[in-house]
């Protein structure tokens, strides 16, 4: 799987330097992705907007 940006690539360089990923992983990574120019961070997609129903009024019974 490819890196998508650099900051994920800085992410994963921080986790190999803890060692909470092995170099094999890093280097598949980084070897996928190749020499392409990645973006600083990827831009978040636009949600959807939940459109709100409008409360319908109760009538009042009306009395006899």
């Amino acid at each position: 799987m490819p890196f998508k940006s650099q900051a994920q690539r800085r992410k994963f360089a921080q986790l190999l330097v803890d060692g909470k990923i092995s170099n094999e992983t890093f280097e598949e990574w980084n070897r996928e992705t190749g020499r392409k120019k990645l973006p600083e961070r990827l831009a978040t997609t636009a949600k959807p907007s939940r459109r709100v129903k409008p409360r319908r009024r109760k009538q009042a019974a009306k009395k006899r």
